[in-house]
């Protein structure tokens, strides 16, 4: 009986020190809080699982150790949804961000929330160059906006969320680029943050409830989904990509050594592109076209939506596209989390670039995650088609469910026959 009670002692402790992080109340989304406990806890029951396999004394059961799992692995992650949960006090202080304090100072004239401070560069784009030379003797930069503290630049605005456990952060950015206005929600979507902004950005974002211009700040949907379709939906694509993987696995050697064979260079072929937020990451394809195709072409031009007809495109790289066996790799990046089976297709940020200048709206493709296929996919709307892809694309972010993803894919999936079939019959034919 001692030694079980040194063994419980012993589980509780390493328990506990995997979990330590969690045990302060912070901001962060329900699914990530889930997540981040449900993976400490594997490595704690992982160490003790590693202690069971040794010739030691003070060892649990194994049936005892499976059955402590079971019963944490619920409780915690409802322990832990609960101590992060956000504030209720809906008059509590939130904090202003933005790239110019002159925009800030707008902001703060419009609102009536009460603000804790503002998060700013020292001064903003447009301030005299005098000013930045104005240095307090402390060593800090004089207060551009007094009454108001200043709480950092924008490189700290993830610490100044988590040190005063911030509800609530009004944007006030110049423009809605990827780099900091974007960069800025992904921080709020990370840490469970509400965030608001002025409703002249009300063409760039979504928004929870329908707005107008007349608003003067309008709440964007960080999250334009219910958690359990969230739930539903990771669920679905790991079960998806995992099971497409083991299926195609005997194909991955084989199109790997025709492709190597068909012309010289990689057997993949990556590009960076445009992520959640406005992020990025790097999607990888089997090489479908010449090595340094683009050369020619640059950014204008995707690989993807070039046809069979290109010159540049090999002959294995024509059947790999009529058959989409070139987007297997895509597979690996679904279950990593950069990529979901169904969303919009994810484009190059140069591309990206070029779209939002003429199609403002463009930028609310970024508020989901990517996808292998998509409505404007199934749809037949390229990126040739801005306006139209973006209809569609917008439409699936409105539409969305675990059954709409699964309509999506079979319609997908039945085209891809389709193709398979015809190409089929055209060697026949020939």
């Amino acid at each position: 009986m001692a030694k079980l009670g040194i063994a419980g002692l012993i589980t509780v402790f390493v328990v506990t020190v995997c979990l330590i992080p969690m045990f302060k109340p912070r901001p962060r989304r329900v699914l990530d809080t889930l997540s981040v406990t449900e993976k400490r806890l594997f490595i704690a029951v992982l160490g003790l699982a590693t202690l069971g396999y040794a010739d030691y004394s003070y060892r649990l059961p194994r049936s005892t150790l499976i059955i402590i799992t079971a019963l944490l692995g619920i409780s915690l992650p409802v322990l832990f949804v609960a101590i992060r949960r956000q504030p209720t006090d809906t008059n509590a202080p939130a904090i202003v961000v933005g790239d110019d304090v002159r925009y800030v100072a707008d902001v703060l004239k419009a609102i009536n929330t009460p603000v804790l401070g503002y998060v700013s560069p020292p001064s903003g784009n447009e301030i005299d160059e005098r000013e930045l030379e104005r240095v307090v003797t402390d060593g800090g930069m004089e207060q551009p906006l007094p009454g108001i503290e200043r709480l950092g630049g924008l490189s700290r605005f993830e610490n100044v969320l988590i040190e005063n456990g911030v509800d609530t952060a009004i944007l006030a950015f110049s423009t809605t680029d990827r780099a900091e206005f974007f960069g800025a929600l992904d921080t709020c979507h990370k840490h469970g943050v509400t965030a608001k902004a002025p409703s002249r950005h009300i063409d760039s974002v979504l928004t929870k409830t329908e707005a107008t211009e007349d608003d003067e700040l309008v709440e964007i949907a960080l999250e334009p989904w219910d958690w359990q379709d969230y739930v539903f939906k990771r669920v679905f694509d790991v079960l998806f990509a995992s099971a497409s993987l083991l299926a195609f696995a005997p194909l991955l050697g084989v199109i790997a050594l025709a492709v190597k064979l068909d012309s010289p260079g990689p057997v993949f072929y990556s590009q960076a592109r445009t992520a959640e937020f406005g992020g990025t990451f790097q999607v990888y394809k089997f090489r479908s076209m010449v090595t340094d195709a683009e050369a020619e072409t640059g950014a204008k031009v995707s690989e993807e939506d070039k046809g069979e007809v290109d010159p540049r495109v090999t002959r294995v790289g024509k059947i790999l596209r009529r058959t989409h066996l070139d987007e297997i790799p895509q597979l690996w990046s679904i279950l990593t989390g950069d990529m979901s089976v169904v969303g919009p297709r994810p484009e190059r940020p140069e591309l990206d670039s070029d779209i939002e200048t003429g199609v403002v709206e463009w930028r609310k493709r970024w508020f989901i995650k990517p996808g292998l296929t998509g409505l404007a996919q199934i749809s037949d709307a390229t990126g040739h088609e801005p306006a139209k892809k973006l209809r569609y694309d917008v439409e699936y972010i409105r539409r969305q469910s675990f059954w709409f993803d699964v309509q999506i894919v079979t319609r997908q999936l039945w085209q891809v026959v389709g193709d398979v079939d015809d190409l089929v019959r055209g060697e026949e034919e020939q």
